[in-house]
């Protein structure tokens, strides 16, 4: 997910030309513990590159769920991965829940690219950056045998979102 962050702080940056920083941070796990990446566009210069309030939050896991939602501003979005996270809080913003690992898994073959799913549906579902700004950024990441199958992943996560409603 570190990836995804890097991803759409350079959609938004590059080609949508906002203004995005984007940091990290990992549990002392490393591998396997819950990590976060956060990535703050604005139209304005940004002052602290530490997101205080977030606006949308995705979590393909319950750890991260659980740890970090309380973050989220009244009227944001949490889009999790509906099987991976059961225990759905409640709060002032809306859940979206769709089987992203899964989805990458079983319909594209690759659960490496839950991540390129998860854009796709965080895009569709802020409109933070445009469609063409994130699929520009996905596509200079990617090595280039796996061009296609990015490409569908991302429009996997932009038709899935279309159609999702919040839980």
């Amino acid at each position: 997910m570190i990836t995804a962050g890097i991803i759409i702080a350079e959609a938004a940056a590059i080609y949508d030309g906002k203004k995005a920083v984007q940091s990290q941070s990992y549990g002392p796990e490393s591998r396997g513990g819950a990590s976060k990446a956060e990535v703050i566009i604005s139209d304005e210069d940004i002052d602290y590159p530490k997101a205080t309030s977030i606006d949308a939050m995705l979590a393909l896991t319950q750890e991260a769920c659980t740890k970090y939602y309380t973050d989220i501003k009244s009227g944001g979005v949490l889009l999790i991965d509906s099987d991976e996270v059961k225990k759905i809080p409640t709060g002032d913003f809306k859940v979206y829940s769709f089987p992203i690992i899964s989805t990458a898994s079983n319909v594209l073959g690759k659960e490496i690219v839950a991540n390129i799913i998860s854009l796709g549906l965080i895009t569709e579902i802020t409109r933070i950056v445009s469609h063409e700004a994130i699929e520009k950024a996905v596509l200079s990441r990617v090595p280039a045998a796996f061009l296609d199958l990015n490409k569908k992943a991302l429009h996997t996560g932009f038709e899935k979102g279309a159609t999702l409603k919040p839980v």
